[in-house]
């Protein structure tokens, strides 16, 4: 079977959608804890644990969709019916979560903001997971896998930067931080819902016949996942990778404010970062078609891991205008971030649909946010724990323990991490050739 040739308007019919996909991570992930702390009034402690739950919830109901979704069948196909029919709540929940209750009880603050942050991450996961497992449905051509997830992230990074530099103006025009947040939510909101509407519309799924629906159960599909070696390695690579990333973006408003007690560069810093890294997505693709997928994946990780080292050793010593020359820097690991895993994991799918003869697209999606949201979740619960631990006081004038905390956060903690990554990456063994040579005998079981 040939592989196939997208066309540009099909590539950005499929990529959209991670303009509000991405701009819902840069939100909850910049914007959360910080929201929690010092708008809606959460102990950082208490902040931490909500958004914990609400992460781990997450993670546990991407393998129940990804489970459903390779086993859906309509007229739109496996994946598509969930982004038309999880537009309108996605929205609803994102403005829900950051209007704020104005709750006084903190037993019952937490609560709701465990919830609303469980609502929220459900709605996501409902368009989220068939999103993902669309890549594999679009194209089996290894090289044109990473040309259509770059054409994804480089919407991705136009959703990062609305999602990093939209927020703070947004609220700063409400004289009430409350409400500016609350008109936020509903801004960002209808973005998501428009952009999973546009994909919807956009992109066409192939047709399926009955032997490739799975019929496993749910435990024994996810067992077959795991042993998958390739995709375990990536699994866990991602994981750590979004760790790392998670303790940096979630502490750098903390950052700013309180080590330089310059809030407003907040966005400045963001835009510099975000705005190098989509630079280099098209970059991280040429490059990768030259010295591989995974030596490209590491490019991100040595770049990241360097560049919090530096901002914890330097960054309080050389002042506000040395931390935006790093963001500089840091943009180019995050931009070679981006593109790399989501072109690998396709590849490590057709490594199984080979060995098992069934296309099990959402279980693999399922699992892969599972893991990555499990490791995001510890990362931000782990920085509200370590705030708490350093006497973190909510828009307060912060002790040395404080701010020695916002510079571990924001330096060793994801630094090991990504070191972490960049060993562990190394093992994954598919390349160009060895995935030519599956496919070539995928073709040959077929014929």
């Amino acid at each position: 079977m040939a592989a196939k040739k997208l066309t540009v308007r099909e590539k950005l019919g499929f990529g959209i959608y991670d303009l509000g996909g991405n701009l819902f991570f840069t939100a909850l992930g910049f914007w959360s804890l910080n929201y929690l702390t010092d708008t809606v009034g959460l102990a950082a402690g208490l902040a931490g644990l909500a958004v914990m739950i609400g992460k781990l919830w997450d993670a546990v109901t991407d393998p129940v969709m990804g489970y459903i979704s390779d086993r859906t069948r309509s007229r739109w196909g496996r994946r598509r019916p969930y982004l038309l029919f999880g537009a309108v709540p996605l929205f609803l929940t994102m403005w829900f979560f950051f209007t704020n209750p104005q709750i006084e009880n903190p037993v019952l603050l937490t609560l709701w903001a465990a919830l609303a942050l469980m609502l929220l991450n459900t709605a996501y996961t409902v368009t989220n997971i068939p999103y993902s497992s669309l890549t594999p449905e679009l194209t089996d051509d290894y090289h044109e896998r990473t040309s259509l997830n770059g054409y994804r992230f480089g919407c991705a990074v136009f959703g990062t930067i609305i999602g990093a530099a939209a927020v703070q103006p947004i609220v700063d025009t409400f004289p009430d931080k409350s409400k500016g947040f609350s008109a936020a939510g509903f801004i960002l909101g209808l973005i998501m819902m428009a952009a999973t509407l546009i994909t919807f519309f956009g992109t066409k799924e192939k047709k399926h016949s009955p032997k490739d629906y799975p019929t496993e159960g749910f435990f024994s599909t996810y067992k077959a996942v795991f042993f998958n070696k390739p995709y375990v390695i990536l699994l866990i690579t991602y994981a750590l990778n979004l760790m790392g990333l998670n303790f940096l973006q979630g502490i750098l408003v903390y950052y700013t404010k309180y080590i330089y007690n310059r809030e407003d560069i907040t966005t400045i810093a963001l835009v510099i970062l975000l705005a190098v890294a989509m630079v280099c997505i098209p970059l991280s693709v040429l490059v990768s078609k030259k010295i591989g997928k995974k030596r490209t994946y590491q490019i991100c990780f040595g770049v990241l891991a360097s560049a919090c080292a530096i901002i914890f050793f330097l960054g309080h010593i050389l002042g506000p205008n040395f931390f935006l020359g790093l963001m500089v820097y840091a943009g180019i690991g995050v931009g070679f971030g981006y593109v790399a895993p989501f072109s690998m994991v396709p590849d490590t799918i057709e490594f199984d649909a080979v060995k098992t003869g069934a296309r099990k697209e959402g279980a693999y999606y399922g699992m892969w946010t599972f893991v990555s949201k499990a490791g995001q979740a510890l990362s931000i619960f782990f920085s509200g724990l370590i705030l708490s631990l350093g006497g973190y006081v909510a828009d307060g004038i912060q002790n040395s323990g404080a701010i020695m905390a916002i510079r571990l956060i924001i330096g060793p903690f994801p630094a090991l991490v990504l070191i972490a990554a960049f060993i562990l990456v190394q093992f994954y063994p598919i390349d160009e050739k060895t995935y030519q040579s599956i496919i070539a005998q995928n073709s040959r079981e077929e014929s």
